[in-house]
């Protein structure tokens, strides 16, 4: 009874904490937004814990150096959603988690959770260039049907 006591116990303690800090940390975040620009690069890294990580290339202004946002995302569907987009302007879904030790979470604190691709590239207040369609989709003729 005293091993138990004095133990297993104490142990038993610890790992209800860390449970609870871990469950804490994945389930609040810091804080949450948007970040738009073209996605430039996207991995799945990991030894152990594999995660995708990638890299948007934020533009301000036409002509400067892109700034760059590392993300990393869990979701595997989110994922083939990015890839498919690459190439494209796109504003990605994110939230910042603070708190989780060690790289098998990712690298980065930004946790993507969703994508929206942008139809047009706004150049200023009222000033949009419009995105010429895909190669792959049909054209805009082929979706209507044929008038008699």
């Amino acid at each position: 009874m005293r091993i138990f006591k004095f133990v297993f116990l104490p142990l038993l303690v610890l790992a209800l904490l860390a449970a609870l800090y871990f469950w804490a940390a994945l389930s609040w975040s810091y804080s949450s937004g948007e970040r738009a620009g073209w996605v430039q690069k996207l991995s799945k890294k990991g030894w152990l814990c594999k995660t995708w990580e990638g890299e948007l290339a934020l533009v301000s202004l036409p002509g400067t150096t892109p700034e760059k946002f590392l993300f990393t995302i869990w979701d595997d569907a989110v994922a083939q959603d990015i890839t498919r987009a690459m190439g494209k302007r796109v504003a990605l879904h994110y939230e910042e988690k603070v708190g989780l030790p060690g790289s098998c979470f990712g690298d980065t604190r930004y946790y993507v959770t969703g994508i929206t691709v942008s139809d047009e590239i706004p150049l200023g207040a009222g000033v949009v260039v419009p995105v010429p369609p895909s190669p792959l989709s049909p054209p805009a003729s082929a979706a209507l049907p044929a008038s008699r």
